[in-house]
């Protein structure tokens, strides 16, 4: 990953850094790894997440539809 530092804003680069990470999902991956996770807890975390993708879809595409 690369950020480039335009005159001297070293503040402006870390900004995009930070937003960049964000997208990437590495803070969310290094919080996760902090700590063991039991083989139980991943399981149910994945399934509420597979279960909040589904919702956002499904939300999504009824406003698409909802809009035609």
């Amino acid at each position: 990953m690369q950020v480039s530092v335009r005159e001297n804003n070293v503040d402006q680069a870390l900004r995009a850094l930070k937003k960049k990470l964000q997208r990437e999902g590495v803070f969310r991956e290094m919080k996760l790894k902090q700590a063991f996770e039991k083989p139980s807890e991943k399981k149910a975390r994945q399934q509420a997440e597979a279960i909040r993708r589904q919702r956002k879809l499904a939300r999504k595409k009824l406003e698409r539809e909802g809009m035609l």
